[in-house]
């Protein structure tokens, strides 16, 4: 996760969940149980099934997988719970450097770092799977739940990730990736896609997060990213106060956001009911709104305009009435007026000048577009007009060969 700073003056800039599972009445920690599925995990072989029976299980170090076609299953999220709340020795709950890889129905509580990393795996699937940081927003949670990073053919699906200290659920650098029916809440940010190609991000619940789901391609990465669509998702209320660790990227990402992007190309965000974040229900921004580049710089073949980014069929509610951070306050004020709101959408105004066709942002059903003259250092905020009433080509549906599994043009939010 790279930064989201706003840099000027004037863009420097939840209720429970219902339908979600119970959890079950508190059991025994078993203590002992630490050295078993560590023997087991380092014996496995393709094709294991490893059983984890129903209870709470403590762990006092990560525990890891370095083996193909292995399949890790409990009794339920909320049945069976390894937690790592005295943790000593390790950076993850869990981390995973295989291909073939199964994880589902158990718990992941209180890791010192990561919940569960995956790393340079393909075929890797996600379901049923809790990682929680059970004293809630706290600046000294792991960063990252379900963490998959350099892989391939991912799906994660009915998942729940609350209290992550940068994102919730997390796939970096990777392809070919379906995120479908998870509940992200309470984490920094709720939902990331990072320099990753063909995305499907559906059927998703995003609520009191610092902000909701974000798609970035950000520079200095091996991979950049293409192609994600955002759709059938509920992105509500997302205004947790950011609780990332002084000087983390994420540290800068505004309380109240909704469905953000940065510097990302070709993604499609239609059919979300996104409403009451504060801040804005969504952002458009250029690498030039962000602070990363004060440090580390860009290669040169790096694009830092967000391009090709289409915007319709969306149900929008409320949101930009109390915006993150005293610009962005000022800038509300200025524009609309003391009981003013900020439009549905706001953009930084940074476009390529060198295409012909202008920035190739289009937004259908919104309340409107705030450009807010990122080039002339702000100084001017303005309704977008006709340029951005426009229509760009849907993009296709993701599936998942080794599964047979594909996202569908049309899926209810998660209740």
């Amino acid at each position: 996760m790279r930064s989201m700073a706003w840099t000027s003056a004037v863009l420097a800039c939840a209720a429970a969940l219902a339908g979600c599972q119970q959890k079950a009445a508190p059991v025994a920690v078993d203590r002992d149980y630490q050295k078993v599925l560590i023997e087991r995990l380092l014996d496995a072989k393709p094709g294991d099934v490893i059983d984890i029976p129903a209870g709470t299980f403590a762990f006092d170090r990560s525990l890891s997988l370095r083996v193909d076609g292995v399949t890790l299953r409990g009794a339920g999220m909320d049945k069976t719970v390894l937690s790592f709340r005295n943790q000593k020795s390790g950076a993850e709950g869990l981390l995973v450097n295989a291909s073939d890889f199964t994880i589902e129905n158990l718990a992941i509580e209180d890791s010192k770092g990561d919940g569960l990393k995956v790393n340079e795996g393909e075929n890797i699937t996600i379901r049923g799977v809790r990682v929680e940081w059970t004293r809630g927003p706290h600046t000294d949670n792991g960063a990252y739940g379900l963490y998959p990073v350099q892989t391939k053919n991912v799906l994660i699906e009915d998942c729940v990730v609350i209290g992550a200290s940068d994102a919730g659920v997390y796939v970096g650098q990777s392809e070919t990736i379906i995120v479908r029916r998870n509940r992200a809440e309470r984490n920094v940010a709720g939902i990331e896609i990072e320099n990753s190609k063909f995305a499907d991000v559906y059927g998703n619940t995003a609520i009191d997060n610092t902000g909701g789901i974000l798609v970035f391609d950000m520079p200095n990465l091996p991979r950049r990213g293409h192609s994600t669509r955002v759709f059938g998702n509920r992105v509500v209320g997302n205004n947790t106060d950011n609780f990332a660790r002084k000087g983390a990227a994420v540290a800068s990402v505004p309380a109240g956001s909704g469905i953000v992007l940065n510097s990302a190309d070709k993604v499609e965000i239609f059919d979300n009911d996104i409403g009451d974040n504060k801040t804005a229900n969504v952002i458009i921004s250029s690498y030039w709104s962000t602070g990363y580049m004060n440090k580390y710089g860009v290669s040169k073949d790096y694009d830092p305009y967000p391009e090709e980014v289409y915007v319709h069929g969306n149900r929008f509610q409320g949101g930009g009435d109390s915006p993150d951070g005293l610009d962005l306050k000022a800038l509300r004020v200025a524009m609309f007026g003391l009981s003013g709101r900020l439009p549905d959408v706001l953009w930084d105004g940074f476009a390529n000048a060198k295409r012909s066709q202008g920035p190739q942002i289009c937004v259908e059903g919104a309340s409107g577009v705030l450009n807010a003259d990122g080039p002339n250092k702000y100084k001017s905020p303005s309704m977008a007009g006709d340029a951005m009433r426009c229509s760009l080509p849907r993009l296709p549906q993701v599936s998942l060969p080794t599964t047979g599994v594909a996202a569908t043009a049309k899926v209810a939010p998660a209740a």
